[in-house]
């Protein structure tokens, strides 16, 4: 009975379904990979129920917040973006081709790099 209220619940609009399969972490990870994973869950989860634009609407306004404010502010905003897609990046890697871990890398750097000069450092 209880499930199917909490099923209810969730197709009603508090939280989509996760995706399909068997096994939420990496299978033979090493111990930093599955505290990783293990720590990164809940985040994970919180993620995918939030509203569908509320990721990309935040990350864009961080992302434009960090361009726009000069100085140590600035440079931070662009660090918490580069550290973020960093964190998604290591916990998709496994699954990743040569491509798009040019990509994900590529992109940390490019942020990275922006935050510096922000910064006033260069």
């Amino acid at each position: 009975m209880a499930a199917k209220r909490r099923d209810a619940a969730g197709a009603a609009g508090g939280s989509r379904p996760l995706p399909q399969g068997d096994a939420f972490y990496t299978p033979g990870a090493g111990r930093l990979r599955q505290e990783i994973e293990r720590r990164s869950a809940v985040p994970l989860i919180w993620l995918h129920n939030a509203p569908r634009l509320l990721l990309p609407a935040v990350m864009g306004a961080v992302l434009i917040a960090g361009l726009v404010l000069a100085g140590v502010v600035g440079a931070l905003l662009l660090g918490l973006l580069a550290l973020f897609f960093a964190w998604l990046a290591f916990l998709t890697w496994p699954r990743l081709r040569g491509a798009e871990r040019i990509t994900r890398v590529a992109a940390i750097a490019v942020l990275l790099g922006l935050g510096l000069l922000q910064s006033g450092l260069f």
